[in-house]
């Protein structure tokens, strides 16, 4: 009985164990304002998860969830944009 073990390593290795590449990482960069958005709007349904809404909760859960959607909206407004130009 053959192993193919190493056989296989040479296929899947150079997917899985490369780094990012400089695209993908101004990809990320771009849309760094909209992760940091949902992430601050996640804690704040995180944080009312397990007790009544108070006033201060209901306005940071509006307010987290503004800025989330301006976040969007500048993100696709600028992937527009760079489509135009």
């Amino acid at each position: 009985m053959r192993h193919i073990g190493a056989l296989q390593a040479v296929v899947t290795a150079a997917e899985f164990d490369r780094e990012p590449t400089a695209a993908e990482l101004d990809a990320i960069e771009h849309e760094m304002p909209l992760i940091t958005a949902e992430v601050e709007l996640l804690d704040a349904r995180i944080a009312v998860l397990d007790r009544p809404v108070t006033e201060v909760d209901a306005r940071r859960l509006r307010r987290a969830r503004r800025k989330m959607l301006a976040a969007r909206r500048a993100v696709a407004n600028r992937a527009t944009a760079g489509e135009a130009a």
